[in-house]
């Protein structure tokens, strides 16, 4: 199945674990691609399998000079009972026949376009029919795989495949992945470098999105223990202005089948799609999201008597608005780090092995965990990066507005909506809360009856000019999701972060736990289509392994999952 990325014409930040996921189209290096595959490759063997642990080589990984172990890592684990099927495949993969399939197999689904836009209707209409070249491009392509997975196409368009496993006492794990693509705006094709969906490979980058390891995992005789599934679905990215219930035709209609055919917290892991690994600071790091920010958009709506304008009060409907807006980006968020959220726990991991960053920062991070002087030291500093302290905290971005019908009428009502991204330390009804006491004493002094979200702010009963009206806009908002554990305790991200060592390695012949980092993360985002329609599938979102299914991993020798 492929996985859709899309591909950025602007470089994305440089600083770990902000990790967006860009609504436009990003570049896919080779070595990315190799890394992509190599790393389904890994998970679907690991998922099921003995290990090998190769401890960390060269690059000290552990603790900091006074032996506090801030980032505790993962050994590499290699697969061991599928030892013969992994190494075989990491030839397969080291190979140029095998890189010129991979990128024909990448470039031929990046020339079907599957752009997704405003108001498309239902799925029966037409239009939703640019899904089918794709579907039978992946059957012509991979013939394997669609041989031996079972196929289910759930609302028409969305794919759900399950490759059964021997063992059916075992839960399942989960692959989640979309099939649709931002729209690109004709009049910038120009200024593109190659066609947007030329599926062009320039010798070292190709623009598209990503591929498939199964169909070489069966070339190889691989047959899983623990069953596998793969769910893809094909509207992720219309844009979200459109009402809540109408964004996941595919993710929530997949989550319906996949409840009814596997129960609640009926699969052993869940994996979304995610960012990639940069060297930064001089470290090679790795993100794994761990928890997606929620979000809500909330609707300002002014009401004042109309008339011509030459004949004007001392403030429009309008006025006011703009009033209410600057009172909004005149007072952000208050924004803290805190201690154990994924954005502290990747500036610990940053802190303890990347070399670049500064020696103040290692220290305040050393001895923030039992200091708040030193934790408000170290927020100081990282929030120089403005993109960091985005992450951490509650956003707002006005980013629609409309008002006025003629040029010489007075505005009877304007209003504006203003997107929150909510902190994965807050919730829905505290963002709500906050809107209420922001705007309350501007409605007092420009006379405005006050309503927020159903309920009266101001007296209802007592004479006014106009009215200000909050209220949520295109759903009622998705609050963040529930994070999942990491650290040295917690399987999931133990099994997942060995993984991502051992893919790494593979095609690079190098071996031990100390040539990338894997270190918390965060999507700026809210919940996606696969996690929206999937908060049943278990506790954790991005990873949902309990250490009762998998004991050992907890055992300082890791021998069986």
């Amino acid at each position: 199945m492929c996985c859709v990325s899309d591909v950025l014409k602007r470089r994305p930040t440089s600083f770990p674990g902000v990790n967006a996921r860009s609504s436009t189209t990003k570049l896919s290096k080779a070595k990315a691609i190799a890394f992509k595959i190599t790393l389904v490759t890994a998970l679907a063997i690991s998922a099921s399998t003995y290990f090998v642990k190769r401890p960390s080589n060269g690059f000290p990984v552990g603790t900091l000079d006074d032996g506090v172990d801030l980032c505790p890592q993962a050994d590499e684990l290699v697969p061991e009972k599928n030892g013969v099927i992994w190494e075989s495949l990491q030839l397969a993969y080291s190979t140029e026949e095998f890189k010129a399939r991979a990128i024909d197999w990448l470039g031929g689904a990046v020339r079907i376009p599957t752009e997704t836009f405003d108001d498309m209707g239902e799925v029966a209409e037409p239009v939703w029919e640019k899904f089918l070249p794709l579907h039978d491009y992946l059957k012509d392509s991979f013939p394997l795989l669609h041989s031996n997975l079972e196929l289910t196409k759930v609302n028409t368009y969305g794919l759900l495949y399950v490759w059964k496993g021997s063992d059916s006492a075992l839960k399942p794990l989960l692959l989640a992945a979309h099939q649709d693509v931002v729209p690109v705006l004709e009049t910038t094709i120009n200024e593109w470098q190659y066609p947007p969906f030329s599926g062009y490979f320039d010798g070292e980058s190709l623009w598209g999105r990503g591929s498939s390891a199964i169909e070489s995992m069966l070339e190889n005789g691989f047959k899983p223990t623990r069953t596998i599934v793969i769910a893809s679905g094909f509207d992720e990215e219309p844009p979200r202005h459109v009402n809540i219930e109408y964004w996941f035709k595919g993710a929530s209609s997949l989550a319906t089948e996949m409840l009814e055919r596997f129960g609640e917290n009926g699969f052993t892991m869940l994996l979304d799609e995610g960012s990639g690994y940069s060297e930064v600071y001089g470290r090679v790091i790795a993100v794994p999201g761990i928890a997606e920010k929620g979000s809500l958009n909330v609707r300002i709506k002014v009401t004042s008597p109309g008339g011509h304008s030459s004949l004007p009060p001392p403030h429009t409907s309008i006025g006011m608005l703009a009033e209410l807006l600057v009172q909004y980006e005149k007072k952000p968020f208050e924004v803290h780090l805190t201690r154990g959220s994924p954005t502290y726990k990747n500036a610990q991991c940053m802190a303890q092995h990347a070399p670049g960053i500064s020696s103040s920062l290692k220290e305040h991070m050393l001895r923030a965990e039992h200091c708040d002087g030193a934790l408000r030291a170290a927020e100081q500093e990282l929030f120089k990066n403005r993109a960091f302290m985005s992450l951490v905290g509650t956003t707002q971005a006005i980013d629609l507005v409309d008002g006025g019908m003629k040029v010489n009428a007075l505005p009877e009502q304007a209003w504006a909506i203003v997107n929150h991204r909510i902190s994965t330390e807050s919730s829905i009804v505290a963002t709500k809360a906050r809107d209420i006491e922001l705007l309350e004493s501007l409605a007092n002094e420009f006379n405005l009856s006050y309503t927020a979200f159903g309920d009266h702010i101001s007296n209802e009963d007592a004479p006014s000019y106009g009215t200000l009206i909050l209220s949520t806009a295109f759903g009622d908002g998705l609050e963040p999701a529930p994070v999942t554990p990491s650290g040295e305790d917690a399987a999931p991200f133990q099994l997942l972060s060995g993984t991502i060592k051992a893919a790494y390695n593979s095609h690079r012949n190098i071996s031990g736990s100390d040539a990338i980092i894997p270190a918390e993360g965060l999507f700026l985002l809210a919940c996606t289509q696969s996690t929206k329609g999937s908060l049943k599938f278990g506790i954790n979102i991005l990873l949902e392994l309990s250490n009762e299914q998998f004991p050992r991993l907890q055992t300082s020798d890791i021998s069986e999952v």
